[in-house]
């Protein structure tokens, strides 16, 4: 099983459609909120380069904001 975990703000548009979307799918994922946690802020950019949100990370792989082929080719989900 894959670790996921999303990046977030909020009151992000694109973060809540990112988690709706994965709870419709049925995958689990650890949100960690940069707003409240400076260093997972600070991890967020130096393992993405980036500093917006929503940064998902499924294992050591990294998505730059909603990039829903990705995430499925990622995840397996057809």
């Amino acid at each position: 099983m894959s670790r996921i975990c999303i990046f977030t703000v909020p009151h992000c548009i694109y973060c809540d459609n990112l988690k709706r979307f994965l709870r419709e799918q049925k995958v689990r994922f650890e949100e960690i909120n940069v707003s409240r946690d400076k260093e997972a802020k600070k991890v967020m950019i130096e393992q993405s380069g980036q500093k917006v949100v929503p940064i998902l990370k499924i294992d050591d792989n990294i998505v730059i904001g909603f990039n829903r082929k990705k995430i499925c080719k990622l995840l397996g989900i057809a």
